[in-house]
Parts: structure tokens; C-alpha cells; sequence
């Protein structure tokens, strides 16, 4: 009641001087709400909706279709109307598990804070603000978009401690919830399991120098290579991401809630709400070989988890080792499927180490203009200088999508990283090889990534043996005319 009865204060006085003072009353009893609605005893709810009839036995509610003519700021737990469907994270049966709702047609019944397609709902809501699509819409069949390929289920799949960041029965929307779309929920899938050919110059060029030999099955003669894949949205179950991060899911929510403007009231007002979709990219899974393998251990399986770099995977900058490390892996992804094995790419939305494209490019700049030069002595300060951390991927949810596919071994895994391998292995997944980008591979300005990357503790392998000190302070890349 404080909440509400200040937030109209904040509509009352918004030319006023008092703004700033009520806006900040009015987050620290957010706050407060939180943190003591987190432990309070719940209090008694409105009785989930039934119609009498022929379905009342299937245990599942009528769905209830919102129809606003106002704009709702936020929704609040146990008030009237409020009927969240229940989710069981981690259990394995999808049905008590419960579908994850998180369309705008029942607001009353959604049990996701956020919205589909990550930051892409931006642009569904210029679609309806454009008059080109109709808020109702709800997609007429789903059935033609199942998988089509089978993955899992897996035993991890109950285990919110390898699984927390996606949905893992987000693929099996119509076979596991067919009841609940019948009935006429609308409910969304947020992974789509496809097919593809993967066309790329550096695999013509392995076949044509002889690494990669076609065989018309996993590589064509025209050196195409038959894919399965996997696009995923990120769905996170909060109480145990923040288990992951070390802090209590209070300061999760509150965090995600400041960092982002006040984006998300919910997290603050709705703390019986555990399932949140952010508006972050999402991940896609690329397999060669037989998927069906991947769970096996006896079964050779080579993999890359791979963050997205868009100046040098699809553009071809050389200030950094992504692309050739990338299609280094793909080859090598194909050797082993041809072997009778698996190869995997996982490849993340993580622009910028996740600190933005934006972010980035400041960085090269600063980089480039720095006393000395872009020095690889230099190279880890120079993005804390701009950003405030080195790093914000911290890989803490970065081994779901493996433990998604059953993975429990991996033979071949072609990373340096040793922040990715330690996620790995610490929940239970073995590691047997670890494969650094041979040094032809690494292009002339991406010296200073590899000398710096190495000296502070990558994985260096045979070949980068030789970067001691002496080569840390005498690598130099390229000048700009800036």
C-alpha cells in the first residue's frame, strides 16, 4: 500500500522538486517489500479459475485472457487476481514441472517476469506500435515448428545445478503442453531445433589443401557441412543463479533491477515469480555427427564454446583470434564426426566479453592511442580502464546448454580458456584434451591478444611455450593513424 500510495505521489509531483526525494522513498520500500515478502508466509490467493465440464479432471486451469484498457505499471503477489501457474524447477516431469508462461494474454496466470526473444521484444513492440501486428495474435499451429532432430531428456535435466539458464522442455512446447495449448494457452517455445548447411571459404579451403577429405554424408564435395542445430532464448530460474554468483536472490533482483532503470518492477514486486526471461541474447548449438551420441562416453566428442565477436567471426578483423579459432574448431568438429564421434560449437551472444560491441571499439581505441602503443603488457588493463571490469561473461551459467545435450565427457575441447574449462569441469563434466589455436592461425594484430592471454594464464600448450616476460613487454600491435 506504502508503494502504490507513492508512486501516485510520484505522478503528483513530478515537476516538483520532491521528485527525486519520492522516487528514492519509493525504491527503498520496493526494496523493503522484497526483501520482507522473500520470507513472509504467503496469504491466502484467489482459487486457481475453473469451468465446470469435460476437462476439470485434466488438472489443468482454464486460461484466462487479459484484456486492459489501462496501463499496468507492475503486478503484486497475492493480490486479487494474481494466480501465477505453478513451476516446480527441476522436476522431471514436464507437466508437474509446469509450462512457462510468459506471453501477454494472461497476465494473471504468467509465471515469467520479462518477455520472448530477449532484447529482439523491443521490436515486436514497434510492430504493434506501427499498427503491423495485432497484440493478440497468437500463432494458429505450432506443430510444423517441433524438432526435428530428438534431444533428451537428460537426467541433468532435473538438476537446477546444471541447468538453470534455459528452459530444457522449451523445444517440446506442443508434445509435452499439446493440453495446454489446446485449452488455449498461450504458450511459446523458447528453443527451435532445426537442420542447415553450413557454407564457409576457411572449410573450402581445408579441402582443397587436403585436411578435410568429403564423404557425402557429414562434409559435401562442395565443402557444405551437414549441420544440427539449435537456437536457445535464456530462461533463468533466479533462486539458483544466484547460488551461482555468490549473493542472496534478494540483491539479485535488486541488481538486475537497478542496473536496468527500474526495467523490471516485477523482480521487486513479485518475488513469488522464481522464472525470468532477460532481454540478453540467447545461445545456438551447432552439432556435426549424430546427435544421438552426444551422452555417450565411449563416443569421441570435440567442442567449442565459442563468444560472439561480430568484427572478426563474420566481418574478418584480425585484432583478435575469434574466426580462425572458430573455423578451427568446425574442422576439427567435422574430423571427428567423420571418426564415427561428435562435434559441437556453442556459440553465445556475448558481445564484448558481454560488455557491449560499443564497449569494445572504445577499447581498441584506447588501446591504440595509449603511451607505447597497444602493448600486450597493457592489454587486460585497458578494458577495465573503459568498462570497470575485464570481464562480465564469468561463465558461471555457461555450461547449461552442455549439460542440455547429456553431456558428461568431453575428448577434445578446443579452448584456451581456463575461466570455460573450470566452469566445465566443476559441475561434473570431463575434460580429457584441451586444443590451443595452432600459432599459423593467429593473425599479425591479434599478437597482442595471444601474448597477453598466454602470459596471464591460458592454456598455452606446446606451442606458446616460448611467452615469457621479455615477450609480454615487446609485443606491440599494429598503429592506427588516429
Amino acid at each position: 500500500v506504502l508503494q502504490e500510495q507513492w508512486l501516485l505521489t510520484i505522478i503528483r509531483c513530478h515537476k516538483s522538486k520532491f521528485k527525486i526525494a519520492a522516487t528514492s522513498l519509493c525504491y527503498y520500500l520496493s526494496c523493503s517489500l522484497l526483501q520482507s515478502t522473500m520470507s513472509a508466509p504467503s496469504l491466502a490467493k484467489k482459487p486457481r479459475t475453473s469451468t465446470p465440464g469435460k476437462n476439470d479432471d485434466d488438472g489443468i486451469p482454464v486460461p484466462e485472457t487479459t484484456t486492459l484498457d489501462y496501463v499496468n505499471l507492475t503486478s503484486h503477489t497475492d493480490s486479487f487476481g494474481v494466480d501465477p501457474i505453478p513451476v516446480s524447477w527441476g522436476h522431471p516431469d514436464p507437466l508437474v514441472r509446469g509450462p512457462i508462461i510468459c506471453t501477454v494474454r494472461h497476465s494473471s496466470q504468467r509465471n515469467a517476469i520479462g518477455a520472448h526473444s530477449g532484447s529482439y521484444c523491443i521490436y515486436t513492440g514497434l510492430a504493434v506500435a506501427a499498427g503491423k501486428l495485432n497484440p493478440d495474435y497468437v500463432p494458429n499451429d505450432l506443430k510444423l515448428t517441433r524438432p526435428v532432430f530428438q534431444i533428451g531428456p537428460h537426467k541433468s535435466w532435473s538438476d537446477p545445478k546444471k541447468v538453470a539458464s534455459i528452459d530444457p522442455f522449451g523445444h517440446l512446447t506442443t508434445e509435452v503442453y499439446g493440453a495446454y495449448l489446446d485449452k488455449g494457452f498461450d504458450i511459446r517455445p523458447t528453443i527451435a531445433v532445426t537442420k542447415a548447411h553450413i557454407d564457409l571459404p576457411e572449410t573450402r579451403e581445408a579441402v582443397a589443401a587436403g585436411r578435410l577429405i568429403p564423404d557425402g554424408k557429414i562434409l559435401m564435395p562442395n565443402g557444405q557441412s551437414i549441420v544440427s542445430k539449435a537456437a536457445i532464448e535464456p530462461v533463468w530460474y533466479l533462486p539458483e543463479i544466484a547460488r551461482r554468483f555468490g549473493c542472496t536472490e534478494t540483491m539479485l533482483r535488486q541488481s538486475i533491477f537497478r542496473m536496468t532503470n527500474g526495467m523490471y518492477p516485477e523482480l521487486i514486486t513479485r518475488p513469488d515469480i522464481k522464472i525470468f526471461l532477460p532481454p540478453i541474447g540467447g545461445l545456438t548449438i551447432y552439432i556435426w555427427g549424430d546427435p544421438d551420441t552426444i551422452p555417450d562416453e565411449d563416443i569421441e566428442l570435440t567442442c567449442r564454446v565459442h563468444d560472439e565477436c561480430n568484427g572478426s567471426d563474420v566481418f574478418g578483423s584480425d585484432i583478435c583470434t575469434c574466426r580462425p579459432y572458430l573455423t578451427h574448431a568446425i574442422e576439427e568438429c567435422i574430423k571427428t564426426a567423420q571418426r564415427g564421434g561428435c562435434g559441437i560449437v556453442i556459440y553465445f551472444r556475448k558481445e564484448g566479453r558481454s560488455l557491449g560491441e560499443v564497449t569494445k571499439y572504445l577499447v581498441y581505441n584506447t588501446r591504440k592511442r595509449q603511451e607505447g602503443g597497444d602493448s600486450a603488457e597493457n592489454y587486460f588493463s585497458c578494458t577495465e580502464q573503459v568498462a570497470g571490469v575485464q570481464d562480465t561473461r564469468f561463465q558461471a551459467l555457461m555450461p547449461d546448454p552442455l549439460h542440455f545435450l547429456g553431456v558428461t565427457k568431453i575428448h577434445n575441447f578446443i579452448s584456451m580458456s581456463d575461466m570455460k574449462y573450470n566452469a566445465i569441469v566443476s559441475t561434473g563434466i570431463e575434460i580429457v584434451n584441451r586444443v590451443e589455436i595452432p600459432k599459423e592461425l593467429v593473425p599479425a594484430d591479434a599478437q597482442v591478444e595471444i601474448t597477453a592471454k598466454v602470459f596471464h594464464g591460458y592454456n598455452a600448450g606446446k606451442a606458446y611455450q616460448d611467452i615469457d616476460e621479455k615477450e609480454l613487454k615487446k609485443t606491440v600491435g599494429r598503429e592506427y593513424a588516429y
